[in-house]
């Protein structure tokens, strides 16, 4: 596969100031700008926006059931999305967005703020 290009470079200055909020996911009830905190859901599907995708507000466990919106693929490819998860329901997995063939950025809980790493 050709090495994609990095969409992190296009993410505006913000998005990497965003804390973490737990109580902030999708559903929630709970509005206001990215700045004041989100989960990796809302941070994930603010990426989408930023690049005109928008999704409906659909939480990880529908996000696996979800045909309509949403598709599995094989292959991530930039913008797509990524579970992560250690067990096998999907409730509570956690979501990146992909922004090359083997890089993804996340709204970290450990850290606190958005973070890019690889996957394999």
């Amino acid at each position: 596969m050709d090495t994609l290009p990095s969409l992190l470079k296009d993410l505006p200055a913000s998005f990497w100031e965003v804390p973490y909020d737990g109580a902030r996911y999708p559903g929630s009830g709970l509005s206001g700008p990215l700045a004041v905190g989100a989960n990796c859901h809302v941070f994930a599907y603010a990426i989408l926006a930023e690049f005109g995708f928008h999704l409906p507000a659909l939480r990880s466990a529908e996000l696996w059931r979800d045909t309509d919106a949403t598709q599995v693929v094989l292959t991530p490819r930039p913008l797509d999305l990524v579970l992560f998860h250690d067990r096998e329901q999907a409730w509570g997995a956690h979501v990146g967005g992909v922004c090359s063939e083997d890089e993804v950025v996340h709204l970290c809980r450990e850290v606190g703020r958005p973070a890019a790493g690889t996957f394999a």
